[in-house]
């Protein structure tokens, strides 16, 4: 399926006027088809692999923003940090410790989203509440030694389902925590400010529910292509 640049262009004009950042997610597609939403205006990518990511960055203009937006292992940031935008799903102290690591060799800051658990299937990763209020309360210290890994928000996937009203509670669910805990942290003047939730199928429930980014794949470029 070619990418539907009328509907990119209507679903990006309506997130620009709601002060919403869109992230197409690219994983799995082709570099020609990167190019023609680039074209169109788009800089925000996701992928979800890492060696899929690192040869894209490689090909493509150098001023896209690369987002990763699966799940990061500690072995495998080395990879991406030279150039990394964004990472969403950071779900452990451990790979905070290892993109401080590998932003420091780089002599930069990576930009960093805790990924929360707030779906009812157990196969998603993410910090849960008690979790967060380890990490930001009682162990502030822990996150001081972090120089080069900026928290600048929260990450979240609801639950795979039908019911409206899971889904939006659980936007909700993540939305409180976010306001708890966004004026916490603050480094080298990137504040706490990020709410990435909803994708393809309820991007338009997670704004009205606080989100200001959003990570769309199927609606502008199709269904992935997977390799068997």
């Amino acid at each position: 399926m070619p990418v539907d640049k009328e509907i990119y262009n209507q679903i990006a004009a309506s997130l620009q006027s709601r002060n919403v950042t869109l992230v197409a997610v690219s994983k799995t597609k082709p570099v020609s088809d990167i190019l023609e939403l680039y074209d169109a205006g788009q800089r925000d990518f996701g992928e979800n692999y890492v060696q899929e990511l690192v040869e894209k960055q490689e090909t493509l203009p150098k001023d896209i923003r690369w987002h990763f937006i699966g799940h990061l292992q500690t072995n495998k940031v080395k990879a991406i940090a030279p150039f990394v935008y964004l990472i969403h799903g950071v779900d452990s102290y451990k790979l905070l410790k290892e993109i401080n690591k590998q932003a420091a060799r780089n002599q930069r800051t990576i930009p960093c989203l805790l990924q929360v658990h707030i779906a009812r299937e157990e196969t998603k990763f993410g910090f849960n509440e008690e979790e967060l209020e380890e990490l930001f309360v009682r162990h502030q210290d822990l996150l001081n030694e972090l120089e080069y890994a900026a928290i600048t928000g929260f990450m979240g996937m609801a639950t795979f389902t039908d019911d409206p009203l899971v889904v939006r509670s659980e936007f909700q669910y993540l939305k409180n925590l976010f306001d708890k805990y966004k004026n916490i942290r603050q480094i080298d003047g990137k504040k706490f400010m990020t709410l990435s939730m909803g994708m393809s199928g309820d991007f338009e429930e997670a704004i009205a529910d606080g989100s200001n980014m959003v990570r769309i794949g199927s609606l502008l470029f199709g269904a992935r292509d997977y390799i068997v």
